[in-house]
Order: C-alpha cells, then structure tokens, then sequence
C-alpha cells in the first residue's frame, strides 16, 4: 500500500479541532458561573437529540454564528448578564487559562509536523469574534503557525472557495499539498471542491480524528497520542 505524500502543509480550523468544546466542558462552565450541576443539557454533536438549535444548524435553518449568538444570550441571561457578543461568554468560562482545554492530540500533530518540515495554518470563520483578540497571547502555540485568517476581518466565511484560495494563496501552495482539517461537513465539503485534501473531524472522537489527520497528511509517529 503506498503511503501518502508527506503534506507541505495542515490547515486547521480552530474551535472544537484544536480545543474540547463547550458541550464537553459543561460541568466546568456551570461551576465557573455559578449554576447548579446539570442546568446545561444541550450537547450537540454529543447528543443531537437534546438539543434542536444544534439540528437546525447542522440542516442549515440556521448558521453556526446563529447557534452560538443564541446560547451566549441564552447563558447570559441565566447568570444575569446581557451578553451580546460570541467572546463574552468564552471570556467569562475560559479566559483565564485557555490552554487548559486545547486538545493534547493537536499539540502532539503540531509538534510532529514541526519536526517534518509541515508547515502550519489556520482558517477560522470567527476565530477573534469568539474568542476575542487577546485570547492569541494567552496561546504560545499560535506562535508556530505562519498563516492564521480569520473571517472575523475578511467577511469570507467557509464554505466560501474564496475564504480557501486566501490561505493557499498566504502559502503560496497548490491545494493538494495541503491537508485541511474542520469538525463541520459544509466546510470539508467546500475544502474538496478546491481541491485540498480534506479531514472531517469528529469532536467525540478526537484520538481517532488526529490519527486519521497525521495518516492523510503522511505524518510519522513523534508523540503519544491518545
């Protein structure tokens, strides 16, 4: 069986593929701001059936901004707050130590691709807009990707073609030489039409998604991963 091309570069999306995400930190948050254990039962991808927004979203009735807006103002007025912005509610339950909830599994992929000469960045539809400008110092690993855009400032949202050519064309990298990652099917779909090699990942099952990442991108073993 012939193995794949070594990648000249990754593409990840941010959110749920580089970082656990809110549906699988409830605890977490309920005990940040307050709440009895238990006063979050949406779950998304963990558990579609609790939680209709999450179904319209992924019918395209709404978009991801949609879901996320509702819940910030939904989780704001549980705590007496009037949160309007996505980044108000990632700054009250994660901004102190938001590298506690980056997943082990994409440090290690980093760090193998470091070590290959994979170079490495990040498309994000709402990247500052979630988690607000000052979230990037609070990552050193952000330091290690060259390219990072973020539809926050250049309004061009995936599945858009136009929002894959602007990091290719940062690159300066044909689309098969690179291996792009997204938890969201719209966006993998619009990543293949370009022509990138594409990832879909899976946030219940992120030792599997990494392993089949560093497979798709020709990565050799370098770390333990889980």
């Amino acid at each position: 069986m012939t193995e794949p091309t070594l990648a000249k570069a990754l593409i990840f999306d941010f959110g749920g593929v580089i970082s656990r995400t809110l549906f699988e930190t409830h605890a977490q948050t309920e005990t940040t701001l307050g709440l009895p254990p238990g006063s979050l039962t949406w779950r998304g991808p963990f558990d579609p059936e609790t939680d209709p927004l999450w179904r319209d979203m992924q019918a395209d009735r709404i978009s991801e901004r949609d879901y996320w807006y509702a819940r910030t103002r939904e989780l704001g007025e549980m705590v007496g707050e009037d949160w309007t912005e996505l980044s108000d509610l990632v700054k009250a339950v994660r901004g102190n130590a938001p590298s506690e909830v980056i997943r082990p599994e994409f440090l290690d992929t980093i760090a193998a691709a470091r070590a290959q000469g994979v170079r490495l960045a990040i498309l994000s539809n709402e990247l500052d807009l979630f988690y607000g400008a000052e979230f990037r110092d609070k990552l050193p690993f952000l330091q290690d990707f060259e390219v990072i855009v973020d539809a926050t400032y250049t309004g061009i949202l995936k599945p858009d073609p136009r929002a894959y050519r602007i990091v290719l064309d940062k690159l300066d990298l044909a689309p098969g030489d690179c291996v792009f990652v997204d938890d969201q099917d719209r966006n993998i779909a619009g990543a293949e039409k370009v022509g990138l090699r594409a990832v879909p990942f899976d946030v219940t099952r992120p030792g599997e998604s990494y392993a089949r990442v560093r497979a798709a991108a020709g990565l050799q073993q370098t770390g333990a991963t889980a």
